[in-house]
């Protein structure tokens, strides 16, 4: 059993439908919430699990009912134009329990200041691993205090039983904009009077669309819930992945929904994997089998990953084929790894080789399971790999936990190049899905660090690059739909040069500014240009100079209070704003050790932030091979998993179909 929450906590979710900023229940402004909620869409044959709250205020402005909830409410379900069933009858299950609870919320800011929360009391049921297979609109509507009604409108979405991709990879460029990709080209691609001599892998993409990234009940996402659009077709709440947010105090009870490579699995026995320069608890990779309202559950989500769920039956994933990416904390025994086990060898006697290094990689046998974790935490970027190569030696990252360096590292090509190897054995006939995430995009756009960002973008590009070569060259690469896409963006952007020189030599922070050419003054990129005694062997595609004289003018629509001085950071990581003694612990001020000879930038965001915060900006979305087609226009990021099932023949009539298990339906 997973751990458990204090019987009461203090929700802090963001955005009630009367006050935007804080809420009971981001996905219920009534009393009575039906999860899913309203406006939902499935696909047929993908399980969740509904979960019903009836909500009593014991005080504050919603205060209701002396604080005594109804536990006699009423649920039913219908199709469109057809008679509303109770929801037993309708899925074929039996009535589960009342369940109760306690829980706290600030109304707004003033309540949080006065610490004078509102406390709600809950009855609530859930119905576990149900289905839907029809092809329609369903209204389910929940009756309580003798009248009141929430409906929930639920939309699924056309059969698709044929599969018309055998293998599916899917990279996610964290935090990736459009704006990032035309200045990591502008620095990692020559021109010649305007025009460029040589072009990205995403450039020759011959599908490109767009996707709006909003959360559940947030127009401002973050990796997780994005994450979980993206894999599941269902939007969810900031930090939460697999699930849709209840009240309840289980981090681990909450409504679930059916992701990509547990439908893959159960339908098609298909192989699956995930790659990230991240550490694999992180968000992006490890959403692809976690359900949990917190992300920060790192060691439990490992086990979820290896062992499905642990605390009551759900579906089974089958474990990742191929699990490659940092964050050893979590295997080797200890403090952060779930509850103290030594995962490195859980995942062998589930029959995984291990590789903890680059060289060990390469000799991974292709027909076998493969965890590889190389580092502590997220991976080093590529510009230290590659060419700030002595800050590697400063990191105490080893995967062993031992306190030295982690030096032996591959990067997002390596790891994905030998993913694919192993998946495309494994898979055979029945095919593969991998995810390969660029994390650190993300990562260093938040820190502010706009090269370090820039410098795995263009590792990605490289990788995507190399892929398609080696589909190619594997006789996979007509029957592999391949996607480029970000789980959200960051407010970044280049708006001009800058002479970095001129700038550090100036005395006043006005004078420094002055070194910023705008329009005709911004001149041309020096990032490709040779310089004498500059030569870093990363071969082509990639800047030649990341120190020039003249560098980009690149900044952030969100930041904290920073000093700018536009230099490529020879230490990593950078760190823009720090706490000050004599302040609280959470107001952050200017780093006086960060860019020393920059100016000051006067930040947009509350002062107890110390990064860059994510952005509403729409995505791109780039496809190449089965059902690129489909790919282009501009839609919301659960489209994106609903046209890869397609694509995949995951939407199923029948769970008997082809002789597997069937769920509760009617």
């Amino acid at each position: 059993m997973l751990s458990r929450l204090s019987p009461v906590v203090v929700l802090s979710w963001a955005a009630f439908a009367s006050a935007q900023t804080f809420q009971r229940l981001g996905t219920c402004p009534t009393l009575g919430c039906v999860l899913p909620p309203d406006q939902q869409d499935f696909l047929p044959g993908q399980y969740f699990d509904l979960r019903l709250e009836v909500h009593a205020p014991v005080n504050g402005s919603e205060a209701y009912n002396n604080g005594v909830p109804d536990d006699a409410f009423t649920v039913t379900i219908s199709k469109e134009g057809g008679e509303a069933q109770s929801i037993t009858d309708f899925f074929n299950v039996t009535e589960p329990e009342i369940e109760k609870w306690t829980f706290k919320w600030y109304e707004d800011l003033y309540a949080e200041d006065a610490k004078t929360p509102s406390v709600v009391n809950v009855a609530s049921k859930i119905y576990r691993r149900i289905a839907i297979y029809e092809p329609g609109t369903y209204t389910v509507t929940l009756s309580y205090y003798d009248g009141e009604t929430t409906t929930a409108e639920w939309v699924v979405r056309p059969l698709a039983t044929t599969k018309k991709a055998k293998n599916v990879i899917l990279f996610i460029g964290d935090g990736m904009t459009t704006n990032m990709i035309t200045a990591a080209r502008l620095l990692g691609h020559k021109s010649i009077n305007g025009k460029y001599q040589s072009t990205m892998q995403l450039d020759k993409f011959p599908v490109v669309g767009h996707q709006m990234t909003h959360s559940i009940d947030s127009f401002i996402t973050d990796s997780a819930n994005s994450a979980s659009a993206l894999y599941s077709g269902h939007k969810s709440t900031v930090n939460a992945m697999g699930v849709y947010a209840d009240s309840s105090p289980d981090l681990y009870d909450d409504p679930k929904v059916e992701t990509i490579v547990e439908l893959l699995k159960r339908i098609w026995g298909s192989a699956w994997g995930a790659v990230s320069t991240a550490f694999l608890a992180d968000a992006t990779p490890i959403a692809l089998t976690a359900h949990t309202r917190s992300r920060y559950a790192y060691g439990p989500l490992i086990d979820q990953a290896l062992n499905s769920l642990t605390n009551y039956t759900w579906t089974d994933h089958g474990g990742p084929d191929v699990y490659f990416g940092g964050g050893a904390e979590q295997f080797y025994p200890g403090s952060s790894s779930y509850q103290g086990k030594d995962y490195y060898a859980a995942f062998a006697e589930a029959n995984y080789t291990i590789s903890l290094n680059k060289t060990s990689l390469a000799s991974l046998p292709d027909t076998e399971k493969a965890l590889g974790v190389f580092c502590k935490s997220t991976m080093p970027v590529w510009l230290d790999r590659n060419v700030f190569v002595d800050n590697l030696e400063s990191f105490t990252n080893d995967p062993t936990g031992a306190k030295a360096p982690a030096l032996d590292l591959p990067g997002l090509k390596e790891m994905t190049l030998k993913a694919i190897d192993i998946l495309h054995n494994r898979g055979g006939d029945k095919g593969f899905f991998l995810m390969s995430e660029a994390a650190s995009i993300d990562k260093q756009m938040h820190t502010l660090d706009y090269d370090r960002a820039l410098g795995d973008l263009l590792e990605l590009d490289d990788t995507v690059r190399a892929t398609v070569e080696h589909l190619k060259e594997i006789g996979e690469l007509e029957s592999t739909l391949i996607i480029v896409t970000a789980d959200h963006g960051h407010g970044f952007d280049v708006f001009g040069g800058v002479d970095t020189k001129y700038l550090a030599e100036q005395e006043t922070d006005r004078e420094k500014r002055r070194a910023v050419g705008v329009y005709q003054n911004s001149g041309l990129s020096q990032y490709t240009v040779e310089q004498p005694g500059i030569s870093y062997n990363t071969g082509p595609n990639f800047p030649v100079n990341w120190d020039p004289r003249y560098a980009i003018a690149a900044g952030m629509g969100a930041n904290p209070d920073h000093r700018e001085s536009y230099r490529v950071s020879n230490s990593t990581p950078r760190t823009p704003a720090t706490n000050t003694s004599g302040f609280a612990s959470d107001d952050y001020f200017v780093n006086p050790k960060d860019n020393a000879n920059g100016f000051i930038v006067n930040g947009t965001l509350p002062t107890n932030e110390a990064q860059g915060v994510h952005s509403l900006t729409d995505v791109a979305v780039f496809a190449m091979g089965p059902c690129s087609e489909t790919f282009g226009g501009v839609y919301g990021n659960i489209d994106v998993f609903y046209k890869m099932a397609n694509c995949l023949g995951l939407a199923r009539p029948d769970a008997n179909e082809g002789g597997h298990g069937c769920a509760a339906k009617k």
